[in-house]
């Protein structure tokens, strides 16, 4: 997979629509693991675990926010097989 960086890297202490992105690199670089929370507007989509050190690929719609700590580092990507 290749991906395309579109935006500078931010964390996601508060709630954060990373440039409105529709698909967003989450690295995890504390030492513990950490809860990402998805978001559109006040309601939660959804939750999930990012292991310490990992990177994820979050899809969401360009509205909907993240969260989950200034530990997680983020940023809007592209990508293509």
């Amino acid at each position: 997979m290749k991906i395309r960086v579109l935006g500078s890297e931010g964390t996601l202490a508060s709630a954060n629509a990373v440039g409105n992105a529709k698909l967003v690199r989450v690295y995890n670089s504390g030492g513990s693991d950490l809860v990402l929370t998805h978001k559109t507007g006040s309601t939660v989509i959804g939750t999930m675990t990012v292991p310490s050190k990992a990177i994820e690929l979050v899809k969401k719609l360009p509205a909907e926010t993240l969260e989950g700590g200034a530990a997680l580092k983020a940023v809007n990507v592209a990508y293509s097989h």
